[in-house]
C-alpha cells in the first residue's frame, strides 16, 4: 500500500508541487523554531532539544502517518507531564516518560482506539478549530507587542495569560506591533490575490525588508548552535511502575487525542471533508508512536500535531508529505549555515505568521451558519471552542461531546416512555369457532 501511494505521488509530482512542499517547510522550519525552543525550556530541558523532537521524527512520519500535511512536534499540551518527569529525576525522566507513553501509543494502534476519536462529531471538531485560532493569536499578544510580561505558562487558561500581557500594554513597541500587522495584512492580500503564493513567507521577508529600511530593532531569533545531542542516560526502578507509568499513560491519552484532533482540523482547512478511513486514525498513532521512540532516545519531547506549521505549509502550497521532510532538512539547514540570515529574523514577524494562521482557522463561515444550526450543534460548537481557550484540548472536546450524549440520552428515554405509554394492539385477530 506504501509502495503504491509513493509511486503514485512520484508520477503525479510536479515542479509546482516541488516547489509548494519546499516554501511550506521552509515556513514550518521557521515557526518551529522559536516554538519549539521555548516548548523545550519551559519543560525544564535544554532548549534545542524542543528542534530535535520536529527532526527525529519527521522521517518516520512522513513515511508510515496517514496525513500527508501534518507536521509535528513539541506542543504545550504535553508540558505538564513532561516538566514534572524532568522535576523529579532530570531529562533522564523525561526520556522515561516520553519513551513510556511512545509505547502506549502503540497500544492505541494495536487495540485500534483511534477509530473511536474519528467519531467524534463534526461540530466539535469545527468549535477546536475555532478555539485553536483563537489560541493561537492570544498566544502571539505579546511577542506582537514587543513585551516581556510574565506569563503563567503552566496554566492551560489562555484567556487568563492574555490578561497578564495586557496588563503591560502601555509598555508595548510600536515597532514589534507594526512588523506583526505587516505580516498579517501582507498575507491576507496575497491570500485574496495570489492564491497560489508562499502567503506567510512573502510576509516574513517583507518585514524583514522594512525593518532593515527603517531599523527598527526587535527581538531576533539570534544564532543558534548546531550539535547532535548525546543519548539519554536513564534506569528503571520498581517505583517508576506507580511514578512513571501513570504520568505516561495520561501523555499518551493527551497526544493522541491532540494528534487525530489536529489532524482532522488539517483536513478541514485543506477543504477536504469526508473523514479518514477507521484504519488510518489507527495508524497515525502507531506512526507517531513509533516517531516519538526516536525522540525519546535522546530525551526529547514528545511529538504531536502541530496546527501553526501544518496549516501554514499549507497554505504556501504544500501537498505531500515531502513537506515534512523539507520542514526538518530547513531546521537543520537553518542551524547549520543559515544562521547569520536566520539569526535576524524579528521574531514579532514569526508571531504575525501564527496569528494569520489563527486568523484562518476562525471558521468565519460557521459563524455566519450558527443562528441556523441546530441547538445542540451550536452548543457544541462554542462550547469547545470556549473550552479550547480555558481548559486542555482533551477537555474541550470532551465537554463538547457531552451534548451529543445528552440527546441521546433523551431519544432514549423519551423513545421508552412512547412505547410504554402505547396500548397492546395485537397485530392479528383470530376469531375461535
Amino acid at each position: 500500500m506504501l509502495a503504491f501511494q509513493i509511486r503514485q505521488t512520484r508520477d503525479r509530482y510536479t515542479w509546482r508541487t516541488l516547489a509548494g512542499d519546499v516554501s511550506g517547510g521552509a515556513v514550518a522550519a521557521l515557526i518551529a523554531m522559536p516554538y519549539g525552543l521555548s516548548m523545550a525550556a519551559l519543560m525544564g530541558l535544554p532548549p534545542v532539544l524542543g528542534l530535535v523532537t520536529s527532526v527525529a521524527t519527521a522521517p518516520v512520519t512522513a513515511l508510515l502517518g496517514r496525513n500527508p500535511v501534518l507536521i509535528g512536534g513539541t506542543a504545550s499540551a504535553t508540558v505538564p507531564f513532561i516538566a514534572q518527569a524532568v522535576r523529579s529525576q532530570g531529562s533522564g525522566g523525561a526520556a522515561k516518560v516520553c519513551l513510556a507513553a511512545s509505547v502506549f501509543l502503540l497500544v492505541f494502534c494495536f487495540l485500534r482506539m483511534g477509530r473511536f476519536i474519528q467519531k467524534i462529531p463534526q461540530p466539535v471538531v469545527t468549535g477546536f478549530s475555532c478555539g485553536v485560532g483563537a489560541m493561537m493569536i492570544l498566544s502571539q499578544l505579546g511577542m506582537m507587542m514587543g513585551l516581556r510580561a510574565p506569563v503563567d505558562r503552566t496554566s492551560n487558561n489562555m484567556l487568563y495569560q492574555s490578561w497578564q500581557v495586557l496588563a503591560h500594554v502601555r509598555d508595548a513597541q510600536l515597532s514589534a506591533l507594526m512588523l506583526s500587522a505587516l505580516v498579517i495584512v501582507a498575507a491576507l492580500a496575497c491570500t485574496r490575490f495570489l492564491p497560489k503564493a508562499p502567503a506567510p513567507l512573502l510576509g516574513v521577508l517583507l518585514a524583514m525588508g522594512t525593518a532593515a529600511i527603517f531599523g527598527w530593532h526587535t527581538r531576533e531569533i539570534g544564532r543558534l548552535p548546531l550539535s547532535v545531542p548525546p543519548f539519554a542516560g536513564f534506569a528503571w526502578a520498581p517505583q517508576d511502575v506507580f511514578e512513571v507509568l501513570p504520568s505516561a499513560l495520561g501523555l499518551a491519552f493527551v497526544s493522541g487525542v491532540n494528534l487525530l484532533i489536529t489532524s482532522r482540523v488539517v483536513e478541514h482547512f485543506r477543504g477536504r471533508h469526508r473523514h479518514l478511513k477507521r484504519s488510518d486514525a489507527d495508524s497515525e498513532l502507531g506512526a507517531y508512536g513509533l516517531a516519538n521512540i526516536v525522540a525519546a532516545i535522546f530525551a526529547a519531547p514528545m511529538s504531536v500535531g502541530i496546527p501553526a506549521r501544518s496549516l501554514a505549509s499549507v497554505r504556501c502550497g504544500a501537498t505531500t508529505r515531502l513537506s515534512n521532510l523539507f520542514h526538518a532538512v530547513f531546521i537543520i539547514g537553518f542551524l547549520a549555515i543559515g544562521g547569520p540570515w536566520i539569526a535576524h529574523i524579528p521574531l514579532p514577524a514569526l508571531a504575525g505568521v501564527t496569528a494569520y494562521i489563527g486568523i484562518c482557522l476562525l471558521e468565519w463561515g460557521t459563524w455566519r451558519r450558527l443562528p441556523k444550526m441546530s441547538r445542540v450543534d451550536a452548543l457544541a460548537f462554542l462550547t469547545t471552542a470556549l473550552a479550547t481557550l480555558v481548559v486542555n484540548a482533551v477537555m474541550a472536546v470532551a465537554l463538547g461531546c457531552v451534548f451529543y450524549v445528552l440527546r441521546y440520552g433523551a431519544a432514549r428515554v423519551q423513545g421508552a416512555s412512547h412505547t410504554a405509554g402505547t396500548p397492546y394492539l395485537p397485530s392479528r385477530l383470530t376469531i375461535s369457532k
